[in-house]
């Protein structure tokens, strides 16, 4: 096999990111918060979001057209290992994980950008 075929396969072979990550706002330390089967594709979804002014979370485009791109931070807070976890479960495993974030910074109202879920 050549070497830019041996590239390509390693590429394909190398598991994404993935985990629950935050945006924050430095200047009044409001977050948002959410999970992701694919870390830095999200996180370039937010930020052309958010350039483009077509974030939906409006609160945050708000803010973000307000304040600058420059007072907003991305922040993985925890991965989910592909690894230990069997693939049908990922994504019940980073809902796991969302939420035990969600209960511990609870960023909502005044103190971030996510919105309470219906019990």
């Amino acid at each position: 096999m050549d070497r830019r075929k041996e590239l390509i396969l390693a590429y394909k072979q190398t598991p994404t990111p993935m985990g629950v990550y935050q945006v924050k706002n430095c200047t009044n330390g409001k977050v948002f918060i959410g999970s992701s089967m694919n870390l830095p594709g999200r996180f370039n979804r937010l930020r052309f979001q958010l350039k483009a002014n077509a974030n939906p979370i409006r609160s945050l485009q708000a803010e973000w057209n307000d304040q600058g791109a420059d007072v907003f931070t991305f922040e993985v807070l925890e991965t989910l290992n592909p690894d230990k976890v069997p693939k049908d479960d990922w994504r019940k495993a980073l809902a796991v994980m969302e939420d035990k974030w969600l209960n511990e910074i609870k960023p909502y109202g005044l103190r971030g950008y996510n919105k309470e879920k219906a019990d």
